[in-house]
């Protein structure tokens, strides 16, 4: 009898290990029900506050993990210096249905469309978010999929900023402006920011990235072009004009690569990220100007 209460103790302090489950930053993972299956996410939350607190959403790139990509962009910190919630949802088998972009959950034609509506309706009803104030950003196959749900989810994101990524989704009519901000580096290979296939473990075409924010500028009602602003280590794109209040912003490095700005490296072979700009810090002051009605 004292065997199996101990082995009763034992897979009950398991099963509380496994559904407290923390990052080391403190975030904890979750997972909600989606067409009979579970999908997980990695919650960064915050200290209680009097009023309701802003969302970021960030998505990993291919390969990658929620845990990934909080290591990866150091969102974390930035939230808690700045006072949001951040959440890190995890791709089913490590990637994005994003359109023509990338890996098997494309194949298997996976509704992560689904399943990032659904999970920001349990996290703004769950949690202390404001519901006006959700916004997107991603990594390489990440950011792929913030172009696809600012097409498809404009209703409930207020703007969105993609990293290393471009847009491969094709039928793309957006029921509300978004406001963007891009980040790319001149020196990235794996998503060439002039188009075309680059040279990560994907054969996919990439769309040219000021091709794509060109596009989007008639969506967002912008008068002009790209403008070039020439920095010292960067260029910086500003889509002028854009009466519906929904600016289109891009950054170009000249170093780094495929890699977070001012963030750190996944792995040891992996491109150094580029310290001319800092992408949390950009983001965030971007992000803080635009509201969802």
């Amino acid at each position: 009898m004292r065997k199996i209460l101990s082995l009763i103790l034992i897979i009950n302090v398991s099963l509380i290990g496994l559904s407290c489950k923390k990052s080391d930053y403190g975030s904890e993972e979750h997972s909600i029900p989606i067409n009979g299956e579970k999908r997980s996410f990695l919650l960064h939350e915050i200290s209680a506050r009097d009023t309701l607190s802003p969302l970021i959403l960030a998505l990993h790139g291919g390969t990658g993990s929620a845990i990934n990509i909080e290591e990866q962009s150091l969102l974390s910190s930035t939230a808690d210096e700045n006072g949001f919630f951040v959440c890190y949802p995890e791709g089913k088998y490590k990637t994005w249905n994003a359109g023509a972009c990338c890996g098997k959950a494309e194949k298997k034609e996976v509704d992560d469309v689904q399943f990032i509506s659904e999970l920001i309706d349990h996290l703004v009803t769950t949690y202390p978010i404001d519901p006006s104030r959700v916004y997107l950003t991603g990594m390489s196959n990440g950011g792929f999929m913030c172009y696809r749900l600012a097409c498809e989810l404009s209703e409930k994101i207020a703007a969105i900023a993609p990293v290393a990524a471009t847009m491969n989704f094709e039928n793309c009519n957006p029921a509300n402006p978004v406001p963007i901000m891009h980040f790319h580096s001149y020196k990235d290979s794996n998503v060439p920011w002039e188009g075309g296939v680059g040279d990560g473990i994907s054969s996919h075409h990439n769309q040219p990235i000021v091709d794509v924010l060109n596009d989007w500028s008639s969506h967002n009602s912008c008068s002009s072009t790209g403008n070039i602003n020439e920095k010292e280590n960067f260029d910086e794109y500003h889509w002028s004009s854009c009466d519906t209040v929904a600016p289109i912003i891009l950054y170009l490095t000249n170093d780094g690569g495929h890699a977070w700005p001012m963030g750190t490296k996944p792995r040891s072979r992996a491109d150094e990220p580029s310290t001319a700009v800092n992408a949390n810090d950009l983001m965030w002051a971007f992000f803080q100007q635009f509201t969802r009605d």
